[in-house]
């Protein structure tokens, strides 16, 4: 990978993975993450759930999520003291500590891909749809991409094939350094053509500290709340 010289150093950012945050337990491990931490902006995989933060967090919506508040970000419409700090990636991109962020949100069902976005309703807008895939698919620069699903060859723990071909297609038309994954609750590693990908384990057990200049990651146990 080679770096910008341009690009000015920058304190690391906190990456965060699933947080279910509207259960009492996860979201006192949620914040005690970003105690610890002492970053000044974070990154957010998905399975959010609770939407006023500390710090700055770019996120991508998951599969669960409070879906008229993601429709709300989506449009740019939402005014609420229960919604602070969190800017939702859906597929557009950000600049974030001197690196290009972007992020596709939801999961796949294939009985959803093909139809718009407007026509989904009710908890089926957890899904990402083809123009979602297909407009992120023209974000240029990209230096990390946030997926809540996993492309081919992330050698997660489940009970059925992980990889989506979506993420796959994805990868391969942006190119990113680094692809940070949700959904799985799980940490781990794989790489996808050029690109490093790196599944993150759940904001109760985890967190990690991205560095800006290499896009290392280093781990941290989430400490008790």
């Amino acid at each position: 990978m080679v770096l910008s010289l341009s690009r000015a150093k920058e304190n690391p950012m906190l990456v965060l993975g699933d947080a279910h945050a509207s259960d009492p337990d996860n979201r006192r491990a949620l914040f005690a993450a970003y105690r610890d931490s002492g970053e000044d902006v974070a990154l957010q995989l998905g399975d959010l759930i609770y939407y006023d933060l500390p710090i700055p967090t770019y996120f991508i919506a998951g599969n669960n999520e409070d879906f008229d508040v993601i429709d709300a970000l989506r449009h740019g419409r939402l005014e609420s003291s229960s919604v602070q700090n969190v800017h939702l990636l859906a597929s557009t991109a950000a600049e974030v500590c001197g690196l290009r962020v972007g992020g596709l949100s939801g999961n796949y069902a294939p009985t959803q891909f093909d139809r718009p976005r407007t026509n989904l309703h009710g908890e089926r807008r957890r899904h990402f749809v083809k123009e979602d895939v297909e407009k992120a698919k023209q974000l240029e620069d990209i230096d990390v991409m946030l997926t809540h699903e996993a492309p081919h060859g992330l050698p997660v723990s489940e009970d059925y094939d992980v990889g989506c071909q979506y993420i796959d297609e994805l990868l391969e038309a942006v190119e990113p350094d680094l692809c940070l994954v949700g959904h799985h609750h799980e940490h781990a590693e794989s790489t996808f053509g050029d690109t490093r990908v790196v599944g993150i384990a759940p904001a109760w057990e985890r967190y990690y500290h991205l560095d800006p200049e290499t896009l290392e990651l280093t781990s941290h146990e989430t400490p008790s709340a």
